[in-house]
């Protein structure tokens, strides 16, 4: 007996040494592999962090700097050139090269081949970016005598337009949505008619958008070529009798043209009116003379006559 609970008291301790050496070396292995994934995990943490304030970084400098950047701005340039020109046919074909080359296109011209006032007026429409560079060139084909340069900042208007047809469209998306589930004919009717409201005021707003969208890509540059015996539009008129004289017959030309053509207006109304008037009044004079006379006319009495009742006689007494 002794034998065996010995025995069962080694396996005993046996089985409990091994579990103990068994769970020292589990709780090592859970140890080092924690610290290991805590490591690993650490750096990725940091990495990531860092590339999340990369991230950020530029988000938020482009949120920040786009309402301060020129060139992410909506600005309208209109410039407006006169220049003095040897030869006005040559330097309007200059012009019209140099925005050509640019990337545009002439939007208008008028010319005038007297050579006692030689001028050609150009619209050009280039872009942007090519704009004062197009200045610059077509101020070196003759000898510049007035330039004016005007900005108009759009951003604001830019921005709301935008604003305003995305939430258009969501109410015209919103508004069909509607229509497709109509199930009688006066909510049909209803809808179709709100649908076509707003779907027109959508077409409205995007055509204003396309419109500033226009204006600007493409600026403008009018430029007026002038030739050298020209008198240019700011210069001072001469003065003297000649030129009052000259002034007065003119004015005078002109009020006469206007007076006879009044007169040509009226004179049909005249004649159509004053001709049966004037029939009218001829035979009421005609008639006026031919009427007889009512009869003699009775005599008035001599003297004067008594203007208050007449007198009213005495009473006479008795005898």
């Amino acid at each position: 007996m002794r034998i065996r609970d010995s025995r069962r008291r080694g396996r005993v301790l046996a089985a409990a040494g091994l579990l103990v050496v068994l769970g020292a070396g589990a709780c090592s292995a859970g140890d080092g592999g924690g610290d290991n994934a805590g490591t690993a995990a650490q750096p990725q943490s940091v990495a990531g962090g860092a590339a999340d304030k990369d991230r950020a970084a530029p988000a938020q400098s482009g949120a920040g700097g786009a309402d301060l950047r020129v060139d992410q701005r909506a600005i309208i340039y209109t410039g407006t050139l006169q220049v003095r020109v040897d030869d006005v046919e040559r330097a309007a074909r200059e012009a019209s090269t140099a925005a050509t080359a640019a990337g545009g296109f002439v939007g208008g011209d008028q010319r005038n081949s007297d050579s006692a006032d030689a001028r050609a007026e150009l619209t050009l429409r280039v872009p942007a970016d090519r704009f004062t560079s197009v200045l610059e060139a077509l101020a070196k084909l003759g000898k510049q005598e007035r330039r004016e340069v005007r900005t108009e900042d759009v951003t604001e208007e830019t921005v709301d337009l935008d604003a305003r047809i995305a939430t258009q469209r969501a109410r015209v998306d919103s508004a069909r949505r509607l229509l497709a589930r109509a199930t009688s004919i006066g909510d049909l009717v209803t809808l179709e008619n709100e649908v076509g409201r707003r779907e027109a005021d959508l077409a409205s707003l995007e055509a204003k958008k396309r419109r500033l969208a226009d204006l600007t890509a493409l600026s403008t540059v009018t430029v007026t070529f002038v030739g050298p015996e020209a008198v240019a539009a700011g210069d001072e008129e001469d003065l003297g009798f000649l030129t009052g004289l000259r002034g007065g017959w003119s004015a005078f030309l002109g009020s006469l043209r206007v007076a006879l053509t009044v007169l040509g207006a009226v004179l049909p109304f005249a004649v159509a009116i004053g001709v049966p008037v004037a029939l009218v009044v001829a035979l009421a004079r005609r008639r006026g003379r031919r009427t007889p006379p009512a009869g003699p006319a009775l005599p008035e009495p001599a003297g004067p006559v008594p203007s208050g009742p007449p007198p009213v006689p005495a009473a006479r007494s008795g005898p």
